[in-house]
């Protein structure tokens, strides 16, 4: 049941690309009869991590579980380490992702990069031309920085004007507190529409997700650590990611945690507390919206992680539909995944290339003007595959486009001086 799933078997039809294929492999090496091979680490980094085989799966195979421990012993076997890689990953992974100052210092001098022209009068003299192979095929896809940061848009706690009936803790992200703050400005403004007051720490390390995913545990762990020390889960009534990925390892700390004698309790704690928005929208029951922002024709992508990780299907929905003028126009393969995959497009380009472009064929059929999706790769892929086909399409988070319909009825609202 798994196989017509994988996107991946889907595309060569080679079992070892499978997942039953690579739980084999992985049984092999577990049970002492196979090695960590070359082989094996390149093909547990040709999976997808996508988890649509989980939803497929009738006996219930926490592939997730096995994937980043795979992974995790592809690294400590080190069959994969070249110079160049080892490099990049002690840059990324252990260096800049475990330092949260650093990274968004970077992410400023990529806004003056782009802010000034730089990057402008860089392209248009073709000057890519003169980076190594893997760089010049990235930089086009290089994200577009924003001006202001989520502690720039979001005070460390922001109360409702009639009082909160409850707090959560917002988490930002890494990659989204830089290149997309907005959707973090937007969550903040839909949960304090519903009554709710919300505790955003200026300053939050990585989820550890890209760690988790790409065989760094013990890095994972440690950022796990900092997160509960940062925003105490027995404090807030629930703690709320808006980005797919992001959700799907936050809600495994318990997991993640579960050997350590300190961290143990907490961890639990935060895995119980833990929500997407979408889904800690619906429980407590969200106002929804008079007003119509926008009319017309919405689809709705599925983040992996959200719909398959998390299992948060008809939340979105649910949302999308309660605001007015919006029609949503059902996505055909909406929970196939879009080629993003945390860092897939810059590993497996070839690939993520493919499945991009079934992607936006299937957006282009629907005739939606807006795509919505709820994690940051996503949305950034689905941007980048909208001017590779030429396509007017506006990518939008879900919270995104019920803010803006609770700013268009307050600013229709008698007190604005608007009917």
């Amino acid at each position: 049941m798994c196989l017509p799933t994988c996107p991946t078997y889907d595309d060569t039809k080679l079992e070892r690309n499978s997942p039953r294929g690579r739980i084999s492999l992985m049984r092999a090496i577990a049970d002492g009869n196979l090695e960590a091979t070359k082989e094996f680490g390149k093909e547990m980094y040709f999976c997808l991590g996508c988890l649509a085989c989980e939803t497929a799966c009738p006996a219930n195979v926490d592939y997730a579980h096995m994937f980043e421990t795979a992974r995790s012993e592809v690294e400590r076997s080190g069959q994969l380490d070249t110079p160049k890689r080892t490099i990049i990953r002690t840059l990324t992974l252990r260096f800049l992702f475990m330092r949260p100052r650093l990274l968004r210092f970077i992410g400023r001098l990529l806004w003056i990069y782009q802010a000034t022209g730089f990057q402008s009068l860089f392209r248009a003299l073709h000057l890519n031309r003169l980076l190594p192979r893997d760089f010049r095929e990235l930089e086009p896809i290089t994200p577009t920085v924003r001006s202001k940061f989520s502690h720039q848009l979001i005070a460390p706690t922001e109360k409702p004007p009639a009082g909160a009936k409850r707090k959560v803790a917002l988490l930002t992200g890494c990659v989204q507190d830089l290149v997309l703050p907005e959707i973090n400005r937007d969550t903040a403004d839909v949960l304090l529409a519903n009554d709710c007051e919300v505790f955003t720490p200026p300053v939050q390390p990585c989820c550890g997700s890209l760690h988790g995913h790409n065989g760094e545990l013990e890095l994972a762990r440690t950022l796990a650590r900092q997160q509960i020390d940062l925003i105490d889960p027995f404090g807030v009534d629930a703690i709320i990611s808006n980005a797919g990925g992001c959700g799907s390892h936050l809600r495994h700390y318990d997991r993640l945690l579960e050997d350590d004698p300190i961290y143990r309790e907490p961890a639990a704690e935060w895995s119980r507390k833990l929500k997407d928005i979408h889904e800690y929208l619906v429980e407590i029951g969200f106002r929804k919206p008079l007003a119509a922002p926008l009319s017309g024709p919405v689809t709705y992508h599925e983040s992996c992680h959200l719909s398959h990780g998390q299992h948060i299907v008809s939340q979105p929905r649910e949302i999308l539909r309660s605001i007015p003028g919006i029609q949503l126009v059902e996505l055909p393969e909406s929970q196939w995944c879009c080629g993003s995959a945390g860092i897939y497009n810059i590993t497996q380009p070839e690939m993520a290339a493919k499945l991009q472009k079934r992607k936006m064929n299937h957006i282009q059929h629907t005739g939606a003007p807006i795509a919505a999706t709820a994690n940051p790769g996503c949305h950034l892929q689905l941007e980048n595959g909208a001017i590779n086909e030429n396509l007017s399409l506006r990518v939008a988070h879900p919270i995104t486009l019920l803010a803006e319909a609770y700013r268009a009825e307050k600013n229709a609202s008698p007190q604005n001086g608007n009917r």
